[in-house]
């Protein structure tokens, strides 16, 4: 729970604040962009929310945040519980279509994105994609949308409470061996560089690099789940890699890049980074140029 005590220099006055546990995710600042900001290392609340969306926006990344650093002036009045048990509620939100962001992001994956791609059983069911926190609401709310057929494990940074979702839902995990998946217990290991298809709609493609294991999930030829591989870059305005977060191998990353030139996709949804849609056309030239620039880092 966020402290007042320890809430940020940064913060403007005002009912929210961030309190110096905040580990600079970047959750808050991708839900509620109006209200929170990027002041350095860390994130802060640059304006307080002022209408009624803006204010259930920021109690939804108060939700998600895998820290607890959010916190408000009056959590205790009637009007204030209301709000956030509304906020508790709108997880899984929609990101389109049968799509949902799962929020309640977890610590142990330093604050990734999990999805939640709902199915219906003839379609083989819901697909979890990586894990989030294991919180009762939410877990509650996704029994309500149909439960979990199968967890998709990207790498190894983002499986945070994935044991515990997996015994729940009694689904099978799918995760490749170059992240220590047999050590893992998990249920349908993947191996090698070839795609592997999951069923009609799901392809897994090992995509090594950012870690020895990591693989992205295809669905339907439209999403693209990137793990920690690729994401959008508001300040580039295109796709990019981390350099900087590469635990593996830079130059297989790269390689790992350009083998998913031969796919098409439009949408790209990470685990850290942001989220775009765009035509598939446009989506692969993105693409192509972020490997052009991958090629320049050595």
């Amino acid at each position: 729970m966020a402290r007042l005590v320890h809430r940020l220099p940064q913060n403007v006055e005002g009912e929210f604040y961030v309190d110096d546990t905040c580990i600079d995710c970047d959750a808050c600042r991708q839900i509620a962009p109006e209200t929170f900001r990027d002041h350095g290392d860390q994130s802060s609340v640059g304006h307080q929310p002022a209408t009624p969306e803006a204010i259930h926006r920021a109690l939804m990344a108060l939700v998600a945040c895998p820290t607890a650093s959010i916190g408000t002036l009056s959590p205790g009045s009637q009007g204030s519980r209301r709000s956030a048990r509304e906020a508790v509620r709108a997880f899984p939100t929609n990101v389109y279509g049968n799509v949902f962001f799962c929020g309640f992001t977890s610590e142990a994956s330093f604050g990734a994105w999990s999805y939640l791609i709902v199915r219906s059983p003839e379609e083989g069911g819901n697909v979890l994609v990586d894990s989030p926190r294991f919180a009762g609401p939410l877990v509650k709310r996704i029994e309500e949308m149909g439960g979990v057929a199968l967890m998709f494990l990207s790498h190894r940074d983002d499986i945070a409470d994935h044991a515990k979702f997996a015994a729940h839902f009694g689904c099978p995990r799918v995760m490749h061996q170059g992240d220590g998946a047999a050590g893992l217990g998990i249920e349908q290991v993947t191996n090698g560089e070839a795609p592997v298809p999951l069923d009609a709609d799901l392809i897994s493609i090992p995509t090594p690099g950012h870690t020895r294991g990591h693989q992205v999930l295809l669905y339907r030829r439209q999403a693209l789940f990137t793990g920690d591989h690729l994401a959008w870059s508001p300040a580039r305005d295109t796709l990019i890699a981390f350099r900087d977060v590469c635990w593996y191998s830079w130059s297989v990353q790269t390689r790992s890049m350009e083998r998913l030139l031969d796919y098409r996709f439009e949408w790209v949804l990470p685990g850290h980074g942001r989220i775009h849609h765009a035509p598939a056309a446009e989506m692969h030239e993105h693409l192509e140029r972020c490997v052009a620039w991958m090629q320049t880092q050595r």
